[in-house]
């Protein structure tokens, strides 16, 4: 099976791109040459490289690096669908923050995309009935890249996070595919309220800096949640809600937000 995998990376057109996107890096840039070798060129698959990466950001005195790296290989290995989904999010993070140039800058500089890899870690921990472990990545996820997002959560494919710093994302939360967020949102619960407690984010939802959205409510695809918005109630697909507490104030204003990042409320909106 690692064999083919390997064979594999060689036709994988994200893994060819990142490598080659690296090489160039190193020549611009020889000091940045042991970090991209240690990091991506030295490495036969986007897998082995994640839990590479994953593993020397998330080390401390309290768990080793090699240790990590080998539950990384281990997860990688055994669900095919973590190695798709971090493609999904590399595509989707260049695609959509004007910031992002190059498929290496998100594995190598940005914190949004590797703590999503790493909580994939953490999530697979916890599918498989290793809880303990998965709190102490969620723990250093937290600690090294100020996101928390507990593992159980289920976060779907081409997500992506801008700029990251005080995103909190509760056990029982659900975010589709497709979905951006920027920095400071919080999909939480309303109290103490065990169980099913969490927001359920459709598709190609867009959540602007600052939201908060809280409780057993969902977002419907295709919508926009403003920036600094609390959000209360459900909110239907296709429209854009704003305020304290929010509001439907339009239409989404395009069909796919989370895809086109376009967060301004055009005016005549209202009504």
């Amino acid at each position: 099976m690692a064999e083919i995998k390997e064979r594999l990376a060689t036709v994988d057109p994200v893994w060819a791109r990142i490598k080659r996107e690296g090489a160039e890096a190193v020549a611009s840039e020889p000091l940045l040459g042991g970090l991209i070798h240690s990091s991506l060129l030295h490495h036969p698959t986007m897998e082995r490289a994640l839990a590479y990466r994953m593993s020397l950001k998330l080390a401390s005195g309290e768990m080793s690096e090699q240790i990590l790296r080998e539950i990384g290989d281990e997860a990688y290995a055994d669900d095919p669908d973590l190695g798709a989904a971090a493609r999904a999010d590399l595509v989707a993070t260049v695609d959509r923050d004007p910031a992002c140039h190059r498929f290496v800058q998100p594995i190598l500089f940005f914190k949004g995309y590797q703590a999503i890899q790493a909580y994939r870690i953490g999530n697979w921990l916890w599918r498989n009935g290793r809880q303990d472990m998965a709190y102490f990545v969620q723990m250093r996820v937290s600690e090294v890249f100020g996101v928390d997002i507990h593992p159980a959560a289920k976060i779907g494919r081409g997500v992506m996070i801008d700029h990251a710093h005080s995103i909190v994302i509760g056990e029982t939360a659900v975010v589709g595919n497709n979905v951006s967020m920027l920095h400071s949102v919080t999909l939480g619960g309303t109290g103490k309220e065990d169980g099913d407690r969490h927001p359920k984010v459709g598709n190609c939802v867009l959540i602007g800096a600052g939201a908060k959205i809280l409780g057993n409510i969902t977002i419907g695809e295709c919508s926009r949640v403003a920036a600094g918005s609390v959000v209360l109630e459900p909110v239907p697909p296709h429209v854009t809600v704003a305020g304290v507490p929010a509001r439907i104030v339009g239409e989404a204003g395009c069909s796919q937000p989370g895809v086109s990042m376009d967060q301004v409320i055009k005016d005549g909106a209202a009504g």
